[in-house]
């Protein structure tokens, strides 16, 4: 029985030093987050980076607040990209279709190379956190601004 024992110890230990790695905790407030470019929003989008392509991952992820009629240039994400909505209300949009209001909870998949924007609606501010995959080291591609007239368009 001993014999056995000191086996499995012996495994264990083993196993969690070809394994071993430190878990970071990255506090709140801790990852300097700036407005928006106006080269890529309309108003005003604060962008706070939640955690940045790493090995083994291939994904990156950044927390965006819109305050009212705020919203993304048009663009495309070349693996796709998630959002997961958090706080408030806002408005998604795919090209050639209405646009859908989002809401905390709310999960938008949108596919690789679909051109979309998101934003806050035009009374009400929304923080999403964006989730994009990497492909040749890249996970968006900026567009034009979304027009005021696209903006206010009708709801699907």
């Amino acid at each position: 029985m001993k014999v056995q024992a000191s086996i499995v110890i012996a495994s264990l230990t083993l196993a969690g030093s070809a394994f071993a790695q430190d878990m970071q905790v990255f506090e709140n407030g801790s990852r300097e987050g700036r407005i928006g470019s106006e080269e890529y929003f309309t108003g005003t989008a604060y962008v706070e980076p939640v955690f940045s392509a790493k090995e083994p991952f291939q994904s990156n992820a950044g927390k965006v607040i819109f305050l009212p009629g705020a919203r993304s240039n048009w663009h495309t994400h070349p693996a796709g990209q998630f959002l997961i909505v958090t706080g408030g209300t806002g408005w998604v949009q795919q090209e050639g279709e209405g646009k859908q209001v989002m809401q905390p909870g709310d999960v938008v998949w949108t596919p690789p190379g679909v051109r979309h924007w998101h934003g806050a609606t035009d009374t009400t501010a929304v923080t999403h956190f964006a989730i994009q995959q990497l492909e040749d080291g890249e996970n968006v591609i900026w567009m034009e601004p979304v027009t005021d007239e696209q903006y206010a368009g009708n709801l699907e």
